[in-house]
């Protein structure tokens, strides 16, 4: 039998709906239109002066696909998650151990290296731009060098990936210090009576039982380093020669999207990306059932 709602619960079911309001909305205006829009961008061409779209199927997926600047890009975010996530990871997890500890100032130092997290992209850009500056950078000052640290196609991606270490160590180092205060403080007294020392005790129970929380800052940081845009648009000019040898996916996005006015090409380099994220999202979801610990 089918029961009703009293008055008081349809006034509570309204209020509810009420307040939950703004934020379905938001989500649909927001994130899931673009979403659809963009996958039906990528089946049409743009128009004349960025105006209509007209339906070319998967015309834009064999342009983009056997465009070597596609690849190009791809490689250079993928090179540019090789030295941003594993390095990222691995120094603030060393600062996160060092600062669980009872030492003076712990707070400042975590405060000091949360900085970066705060700071707007393009104060961060400009100091950094003076700190690689060929010619009056700090750097090659310091070191008595002459390097062309963001226009040598050497070297440029490796610097791009240095500043991206910077800006996210705080952020990973805020997490794996939650992740170690849960971690129980028996198992390290069981382990110092049973005489081992820092380095095992590190290595036998702080990785294992930090798993969770070290997969999901690789899961996160992947993606972000996959899908990262500003940090190469303003430290990179367009008129640096190592531009292509350093520009992202998502940059070449934009440059066809907003600068060439081609979205429909565009909004394929989007899904192309998307493919290749849920391939790795996939593949670490998998490696995760067989590498993270579950206590």
């Amino acid at each position: 039998m089918k029961k009703h709602m009293s008055p008081k619960e349809k006034s509570e079911a309204k209020w509810g709906l009420l307040f939950v309001a703004p934020t379905m909305i938001g989500l649909i205006i927001l994130n899931f239109y673009p979403i659809f829009n963009t996958v039906y961008q990528s089946f049409c061409k743009t128009g004349d002066f960025g105006r209509g779209n007209t339906f070319v199927g998967l015309a834009n997926y064999q342009k983009v696909l056997t465009a070597t600047e596609t690849w190009q890009s791809l490689w250079n975010t993928i090179k540019y998650a090789l030295i941003e996530v594993p390095f990222g990871i691995i120094i603030a997890l060393i600062l996160a151990v060092l600062l669980n500890k009872k030492i003076a100032g712990r707070s400042v130092y975590r405060t000091i290296f949360f900085l970066p997290m705060v700071c707007a992209p393009a104060a961060v850009a400009m100091v950094w731009k003076w700190l690689y500056n060929t010619q009056f950078g700090l750097l090659n000052n310091v070191f008595h060098t002459n390097v062309a640290w963001i226009s040598d196609k050497r070297i440029a991606w490796i610097s791009i990936g240095i500043i991206g270490v910077w800006s996210i160590i705080g952020y990973n180092m805020v997490l794996f210090i939650g992740g170690l205060q849960e971690i129980p403080g028996d198992y390290y007294e069981a382990a110092s009576i049973d005489g081992a020392n820092g380095f095992r005790q590190f290595f036998s129970i702080t990785v294992p039982l930090l798993s969770p929380t070290t997969f999901f800052i690789v899961q996160t940081r992947i993606i972000g380093a996959l899908t990262v845009f500003d940090l190469m648009f303003m430290v990179m000019d367009k008129t640096n020669v190592a531009l292509k040898n350093v520009q992202s996916i998502v940059y070449l996005f934009y440059q066809y999207a907003f600068t060439n006015g081609n979205k429909g090409y565009g909004a394929t380099l989007v899904m192309v990306l998307l493919a290749f994220i849920m391939i790795i999202t996939f593949v670490l979801q998998q490696v995760e059932k067989k590498v993270v610990y579950h206590n």
